[in-house]
Formats: structure tokens, sequence, C-alpha cells
């Protein structure tokens, strides 16, 4: 069984950095000033899971997935080493960030060396892990769990551990059938099964029919696919345009029998593990990187966009933090919100005004931002284009203001703007700027979300403006370049008057009464104006609303509640899933003429309506995680597919559930949706545990833009409720996209 661990690593066997790791070391846990107590931690032999032990004998140690840290940050990065440690232990500090809303451990080395080992050792085998394609994680997933299931480690199974090891993959079977598996498996008579016996049992147990019978179908040459062979596969079942050259690379790169290589055919393990790499997989491997026009003006843009991006939680009384800055950067989003305040001393803050969420100050979020704003998934991927910054409400002193900005030369995501923020906030009108010396009044052509959302009537609303206008330093309003706030008053207005470097925020009811309403106008309205939408006031829950109605009308930076996981953040996430997930998704060209007619509501004709038929297959899933950790628990899985997009083409269609069985649950179940506008859909896969008594529990999904679908018989990985991969789980599928006639 622990073959399994080293198998999983590979190529690392040996590696100095694997061994330190297995040996592991004594660190100091910071919690707090007076709190900082020895942890001994290393890695378990599976090559995946860390082990914390507590130096209390009565506390249970603790474990922890490498598959579920974020990032690995060396010195004092995270918010408690800041304020629990002094400057001069900096070389010795690192901290292992979650993902999802697990905190953050923080350590102090015995010295920087040791530190440094700690972070480069992690960094390295994460690293390895990202880099397994689903197939190789699936293997070790099942190792892992027949580990799990040896109870006394004597690298055997008996029947009890075999029953203990199906429930830990997820599945309830027949005491018969287990029985029968068992023997069948146990050559030896011996009454449990080790060595080949269990590397058999794994065999009979990974066995997936749907495959055969693919691989069968198509497998002409002795048994084997022939580059022929697999060409007529990939053009017949994928609709790829694929070529003898094409066949002969995926052999060579995939194939894991040499023997079978040698003879240039393609085995079926070596067909199913092409058919787990991202090239095979259902979104267009040639829409992962940037493959937009990145050189049109921003309005031309759907922008991932943030709302009050400093809360964890709720909008009252929750914490405010430097880490949600990270966490919404690291996802892809371009836009995020500061909400400043003065503070003591001089020393501005940011929290949600008028509430008990907590404060953190504004220096420390522009360091978080300058160290992760153009950083998207991991430290090594880079996002090139512009972020934006939301400032509300700074009145202080204009020594504060340190930021640099970009010239006045562009409006466009062209090479000027790359690298570079820009901010949105208020800006001092001429006649104020020219005698400012000191903070002076802003201009009142906007208002503050907490102003808009207090419901007040136009009279309420002008004597307050008169009475409390807002106090901005000069040289904070002389950075506010390209996204200078201005009140929305009418469509007819904006064109009049409204420049293209200014920009309107739309509280949410607003803005869905608009696409409601007058769609079309809005869409003309978006060409070539910026507008920002954000939740409505009463979501003190930080829930959030559906985005998809807001770009149905060509709206750009329609913020959401990052740290809440929810339907709308999953479809969010679909959205900016392509092009390089720079958090930029070029509109369509109806989208971007002043004089389109589109109307997402009416429908009416042009060159929107490009009418298609999706035929769906949801064939099987496999290794699907509990829901319920107990060790009892399995799941009873059922497959929605979901189109989001224009009314016309919204739609849900689900599949019935499938009893006791989240390890390889079978439907083979047909489904068709009509899309008429493709352009704008969304395809959104959800796995749900099938509750007759109340609501389904989520279990994963993935959604893509429909236009980055791929046909044929596809994997389809599957996220967690934070957005983050399920590392062994997935669906089967077969997508078929046709022309309607």
């Amino acid at each position: 069984l622990k073959l399994g661990g080293k198998r999983y690593m590979g190529c690392m066997e040996g590696d100095p950095d694997l061994k330190f790791l297995l040996q592991g070391g004594e660190l100091l846990k910071v919690r707090s000033t007076s709190w900082k107590k020895p942890r001994y931690l290393r890695l378990l032999e599976d090559c995946k899971t860390m082990w914390r032990e507590s130096q209390k004998t009565f506390k249970t140690n603790e474990t922890f997935s490498l598959e579920d840290i974020a990032e690995v940050r060396r010195g004092r990065q995270s918010e408690g080493l800041k304020k629990y440690t002094e400057e001069q232990a900096e070389g010795c500090c690192f901290s292992i960030m979650f993902k999802g809303r697990r905190k953050n451990l923080d350590f102090i080395a015995n010295s920087e060396e040791e530190a440094k080992q700690w972070v480069n050792s992690l960094e390295k085998l994460i690293s390895n892990i990202n880099n397994l394609n689903s197939q190789q994680k699936t293997e070790h997933w099942i190792f892992t769990c027949l580990m799990k299931a040896d109870k006394n480690k004597d690298d055997k199974l008996t029947q009890s551990e075999v029953k203990d090891f199906f429930r830990l993959i997820n599945i309830d079977i027949d005491d018969n059938y287990a029985e029968m598996l068992f023997k069948e498996c146990d050559k030896s008579k011996s009454g449990y099964l080790d060595g080949k016996e269990i590397e058999h049992f794994y065999e009979l147990l990974t066995h997936r029919e749907e495959i055969n019978v693919i691989y069968g179908t198509y497998a002409k040459t002795a048994g084997f696919m022939s580059p022929e062979n697999l060409v007529e596969f990939l053009m017949t079942e994928q609709r790829e345009l694929a070529t003898l050259a094409d066949a002969h690379r995926i052999i060579d790169k995939y194939e894991p029998d040499e023997n079978v290589k040698e003879k240039k055919l393609l085995s079926k393990d070596g067909f199913v593990m092409y058919l787990h790499q991202p090239e095979a997989l259902v979104l267009n491997p040639e829409h992962k990187d940037v493959y937009q026009d990145m050189s049109q003006p921003l309005s031309h843009y759907f922008i991932s966009s943030s709302h009050n991006t400093y809360l964890m939680e709720d909008q009252l009384k929750g914490p405010s933090s430097t880490e949600a800055y990270v966490r919404a950067l690291m996802k892809g989003c371009r836009c995020v919100e500061l909400d400043c305040w003065d503070g003591s001393d001089d020393e501005p803050v940011i929290y949600h005004g008028y509430t008990l969420t907590s404060k953190i100050l504004f220096k420390d979020v522009i360091r978080a931002i300058k160290e992760y704003a153009f950083k998207v998934s991991l430290p090594s991927s880079i996002i090139e284009y512009p972020a934006a910054l939301c400032v509300c409400k700074l009145s202080w002193s204009e020594t504060t203001v340190v930021w640099r900005t970009c010239p006045q030369t562009s409006h466009l995501l062209r090479l000027e703007l790359k690298g570079k923020i820009l901010i949105k906030g208020k800006r001092l009108n001429k006649l104020e700027a020219s005698f400012a010396s000191e903070p002076a009044a802003a201009d009142d052509a906007d208002v503050t979300e907490e102003e808009e959302s207090n419901g007040e009537n136009e009279q309420e609303e002008e004597k307050r403006k008169k009475k409390n206008k807002l106090k901005l330093a000069k040289a904070l309003s002389d950075m506010v370049v390209y996204c200078k706030s201005v009140h929305f008053r009418s469509f007819e207005d904006a064109k009049n008057n409204q420049s293209f470097y200014e920009i309107s925020s739309f509280k949410e009811g607003d803005a869905i009464k608009l696409a409601e309403e007058s769609a079309n106008a809005y869409i003309r309205y978006n060409v070539d104006k910026l507008s920002r939408i954000y939740p409505a006031g009463s979501r003190t829950d930080s829930s959030n609303y559906n985005p998809v109605p807001l770009w149905n009308t060509g709206c750009q930076i329609v913020a959401l509640n990052f740290q809440t996981a929810c339907t709308d953040m999953d479809v969010n996430q679909g959205r900016f899933l392509v092009n390089g997930k720079s958090g930029y998704v070029l509109k369509p060209a109806y989208m971007r003429d002043s004089a389109t007619e589109f109307d997402p509501i009416t429908l009416t004709r042009g060159d929107w309506l490009k009418h298609k038929l999706l035929h769906v297959m949801v064939i099987s899933a496999q290794q699907l995680p509990k829901v319920n950790q107990k060790k009892s628990s399995i799941v009873d899985p059922l497959v929605k597919v979901q189109v989001f997009g224009v009314p016309a083409d919204a739609a849900e269609k689900e599949t019935h559930p499938i009893e006791n069985n989240g390890f390889n649950p079978g439907w083979n179940e047909n489904f068709q949706f009509d899309v008429y506008v493709p352009d704008l859909a969304l395809v959104r896969f959800v796995v749900e545990d099938y509750d007759f008594m109340s609501e389904n529990e989520f279990i994963g999904q993935y959604t893509l833009p429909f236009n980055s679908l791929k046909m044929g018989y596809r994997h389809v990985p599957l996220l967690s409720r934070n957005g983050d991969l399920l590392p062994s789980a997935g669906l089967f599928l077969h997508i078929m996209v046709l022309d309607a006639e």
C-alpha cells in the first residue's frame, strides 16, 4: 500500500525536499503575542497529507492535505504574524494559507535557513501535485483510502477492512457482493489481500464499462487503436480536425506501455490517460489562454469585480481582512473596493462605514494589492491587464497619498495600461482643484453606496448633500483619471454630458429595473460608458444577486460578494474561466455597436440569433466526495444541467438520483436544450446529494461559457462550493452542439 504514495510522487523519489518533509521538524505555532507553542510537522507516507502533533497528550493530532493549501508565504506576510511577531523574526516566519475559509497556520522556524527549507519544500511538492493529471490523482486517492482502511498498517486488507474501504470511497455495496469480490481477489485463500491481490482488487474497482465500450468500438488493430483508428475517433466522436500527426503525438505522449508505444499503438490505459488530460476535457483548451482582442476600450469588456472586498463574512459585524483582497485577486478579480475612513493618529482605515465590522489599515491593504494585483491562482501565474480600485470616502491629508497611476493617454487595454492600477473615485471640480491646498469638498455628482442605500427621497438627499459634502485630498483627486464617479440621471443626459472616462454606479435594484424596462438603451449606453453594479444594502448577510441579466445588457463591472459561496459566484467564476483567467472577457460585437438593435428580452432578428441545439448525455461520475464525513454516510448523487443566458435560453434539467454510490454512479440520461444567443450563454453542471425530506446538498459543480464547450466524450472536473478543484472527482459526459433547422 505504501507504494501508492511513492508512485504518486514518481519523479520526486529520493528528492532532498521530499526527504525533509517526510522527516519533519519542530516549529513554533503563533496565535497571539502570548500564544506561541511548539508543534511537530511532517509529511505522511502517502506523500500528500501533513501531520501536526501537539505536545498535549490528550489533544487529537491534526492532519491536512497538501491539496487544501492555497499558498505558502515566507516572512511575516499574514495578518497574524505582522501583529504578533517582531520585525527581527521576519526571516524565520512563514504561513500556510488554505483554500476556502479554513484559518491559516502561522509558524516560526528555528532559523532563516530552516524557514526557507520549509517553504521551498512545500512549494515544490504542491507544484508536483498540481501538475498531475486527474487520472494520477484518482489513483493516489484510492491508494490513500486503502491505506486508511488498513487499520493495523500491515499492508494487508482483511474482509472487514475492505468494507471500511468501500465506505471511505463513498460507496455502499451489498455484503454478499463485497464477500464475492473479496474471494475473487484472495487467490491465496489466506483471508486477507496483499501485494498483487490488492492490485487486482484495484483493477476490478476502477473498471469502467463505458470507457471499454468506446475504446472497443475504435480499437480495430489487434485489439489496440492505431493512429488511423485514433484519428477516426477524434473526428467522428470528438468533432476535432485531427491528423495522423496529432494521433502520433497523443500516442507518444500518453501511452504508458513502451512495447505498445514502439508499435505506434494506443492501449486502453493510454486512451484513458488521454481522456483525462486538459486538452481532452470539456473546456476548449484554445480558450484557456488569452485569445481575445485585448486592445479595445474598457467599456467593451466584462470585468470581474468584487463588492466590499475587505469583508470576510457579513456586512454588519463581520471581520475585515487584507486576506479578503488576496483571495479575490487570486481568483482573477480585477476590480476591488476600498471603503476608506479617517482613523486614529491620522492613519486611514478601511471598514464598512456605520457598522460594527472590524477595521484594517489602509496601508496594509495597499501593500497586499501591490503584491497580488497581477497574480492569479498561483504566484507563478501573472495577469498583465489593469486592476481597478474603487475608492470611497477618502478625506485625509495629501501626505498619505503615495500611489502612482498611468498617464492620460489611453482608454484601451493596450500596452500603456498593462500592469497599471486605475483608481475609481470622486474628483474635485476644476475651481476647487485650483485653490485646494488641503482636503476640499468633492463634486456631489455621485453618491456613496451607504448614502444610496438609505432610501432617501430627492429633497432629503439634497439637504444632506448641502450639509455634508465629502472632503477629498487634491493629490488623490488628481489620480482619478479614467474612472471618475458621476451620478446617472438618464440615458439621454449621459449621451449628451457624460465622458468616456466617467463611470456611474447603480445599486442592484435600479440596474435590474433598467435591464428589464430599457434593455436596448442600457446596452447602447454601455457601449462607451462604464457601469458598476453593486448589491442592495438589504443584503446584510453578504448574499449575491444574479449577474447574468446585467451582463445581458452590457454592464461591465458587476460587483459580487466574493466571500459568499453560491450559484451566482459559480456563474461569475464560469464567465471569467476563459481568456487566461485575466478577469476580462470581450463582449460580443453587437454589444459594442452604439447603433445595435439587440434586446435580450424581445430577441428581434439580428446577428445575435444563432439558434443551437445542445445535446448532453450524462453518462457517469467518478470519486464524488462525501457531503457528511461520518463513516456510514454515502451520497445519493444526481446531476443537474443548467443553462444561463438571455431569458429564452434559461433552462434546467436533472437526472434521477443513484442510491448509495458516490464512487462510480452511472446514469446514461439524455437532455436537449435550445440556445438562441450562444455568445451570452453559460452551462453549469452541478452534482447534488439527493434528499427527499429536505433540500439536496451541494457536492460539486463546473460552469463554463457555452462557446467554450468541446464536443464528444468529455470528462468534466468538479469544483467545491468555494470554487476550488475537487482533486479526484468528475463527471463523464457526451456533448453535441448542432445548428437548429
